[in-house]
């Protein structure tokens, strides 16, 4: 299997752009997120474990914001009967395009991909939806009603799954994560001026939420119930059920 391209995006000293998913990100994702989120090989390795748990038979799966395909692949390979479909969903085109290379190796007969705002996507019969990282980046004022769509879309006994970086009400606290999770980004061989870079780059573009808000913005949507199930630093993925 051949290695990630290792992500140096930000290792020099340059004018700080906006973070945007071009090819030049495309190219070295896989890497750059395994290194930048602690506990991603957990939690895509569970969303595929619950995905076969809950996909019901003659049902839709979606990823939305799949990028290069981890949670897609990892439902795929975990569900265990043959009657459903996943939409792969992603605005990045350079993400597309290197996931369908992908998909051509697989030969995955049940995946759709889709390149479009995750807005203007509809949701019909899903018994999984996966956010994976990917509400952070949606405009504050356009989650509820996004949220809101997929539970109007999916079917009763269904989950979304949701992870999302966050962020404390606690500002000592939430200073004190900030900090574990640089160490933890330098203990992964970045510098503290690629750590800088970076986040200035997304700063005005991933706006974390505590999960307190999460859960009510949720609840708000008509889910019955979340929790989260898994949370490292200032990262955390939660479930909820339809």
């Amino acid at each position: 299997m051949n290695q990630p391209t290792q992500d140096n995006i930000y290792a020099s000293k340059r004018p700080v752009e906006d973070f945007v998913f071009d090819e030049k990100v495309a190219s070295v994702f896989t890497d750059m997120i395994n290194r930048s989120v602690p506990g991603y090989a957990t939690i895509i390795s569970m969303i595929g474990m619950l995905a076969d748990r809950y996909c019901a038979p003659n049902s839709n799966v979606y990823d939305l914001g799949c990028s290069l395909g981890g949670a897609t692949l990892a439902m795929t390979h975990h569900i265990s009967h043959k009657d459903y479909r996943i939409m792969a969903v992603d605005n990045s085109q350079a993400m597309i395009t290197r996931f369908q290379a992908t998909l051509a190796t697989e030969k995955q007969h049940k995946i759709d991909l889709v390149c479009a705002d995750l807005t203007d996507v509809d949701i019909n019969n899903a018994s999984v939806v996966v956010l994976n990282f990917t509400l952070q980046f949606i405009p504050l004022a356009q989650r509820a009603a996004l949220l809101r769509k997929i539970h109007d879309g999916m079917n009763p006994g269904g989950i979304l799954i949701l992870s999302e970086k966050i962020r404390f009400a606690d500002e000592p606290l939430n200073e004190l994560l900030i900090d574990m999770y640089h160490r933890f980004k330098e203990a992964q061989g970045y510098s503290q001026l690629e750590i800088s870079q970076k986040r200035s780059a997304l700063e005005k573009v991933l706006i974390p939420e505590t999960i307190a808000t999460h859960k009510e913005r949720i609840q708000q949507a008509g889910f019955s119930s979340c929790d989260a199930w898994f949370q490292c630093f200032n990262f955390a993925s939660l479930i909820a059920f339809r």
